[in-house]
C-alpha cells in the first residue's frame, strides 16, 4: 500500500472516529520485514446513526399540495370492526397476567396499526392506544385530550371483556395537512 493511500485511509478513519491498527502494527512490520501489508484491520463506530461525512446527498424539494381537506374521511365503522376482530381473536381465551398483558398491549397495538394502515387512508396519522386490566369489583374511567379539528379528525373505540380481563382500544385518525 503506498504512503499516500495509507495517509488517506488514516485521515478517513480519524474523521469517522475509528480505531485502527494501521499505526503501530504496520510500522513495526515495515521495520522488521522491510515490506508492507496489503490489508488494514479497523474497528469503526459512529456518534450518530446515519451520519456519514463522505456522502453528500442533494436536498429533496417538495412541492406544496395546498390540500387542506381530506379526499376521504376517516372510516370509523371499518376501524371499529378491525378493533373488535383483533381484540376478540387475541384475548378471547386469555387470563389476566400482568407481564403477559404488558406484552399483549404492544402486540395488539402493532397489529391494529398495521391493519388500519392497510386501509390506505391518505394523509392521516394513526395513533393506537390499548389498555388491558384485571376484572375485579372496581370501577374505572378513562379520558384523553388532544388538539382536535372536528371537521377532519376522528376516532374509533371498542371495549372487550372476558371472565378475567378487560381491554379498551382506541384508534385516533388525525388529519395531517
Amino acid at each position: 500500500m503506498s504512503d499516500l493511500a495509507k495517509e488517506k485511509a488514516a485521515r478517513l478513519l480519524k474523521k469517522r472516529g475509528s480505531l485502527s491498527s494501521l499505526g503501530s502494527h504496520e510500522v513495526r512490520a515495515k521495520e522488521t520485514f522491510a515490506r508492507t501489508k496489503d490489508s488494514i484491520s479497523t474497528v469503526s463506530y459512529m456518534e450518530e446513526p446515519g451520519h456519514h461525512d463522505d456522502i453528500q446527498r442533494p436536498a429533496v424539494q417538495m412541492e406544496n399540495t395546498y390540500q387542506l381537506t381530506p379526499a376521504r374521511r376517516f372510516p370509523v365503522l371499518t376501524v371499529k370492526d378491525i378493533l373488535k376482530d383483533v381484540l376478540t381473536s387475541y384475548l378471547q381465551e386469555e387470563k389476566y397476567e400482568p407481564e403477559l398483558c404488558r406484552q399483549m398491549t404492544k402486540t395488539i397495538s402493532e397489529v391494529i396499526k398495521a391493519r388500519v394502515k392497510d386501509l390506505m387512508i391518505p394523509r392521516y396519522k394513526i395513533i393506537v392506544i390499548i389498555s388491558i386490566g384485571q376484572i375485579r369489583d372496581q370501577n374505572m374511567r378513562m379520558g384523553s385530550r388532544c388538539l382536535w379539528d372536528e371537521t377532519h379528525d376522528n376516532f374509533s373505540s371498542h371495549t372487550f371483556k372476558n371472565s378475567s380481563l378487560f381491554a379498551t382500544a382506541t384508534v385516533y385518525g388525525v388529519y395531517f395537512e
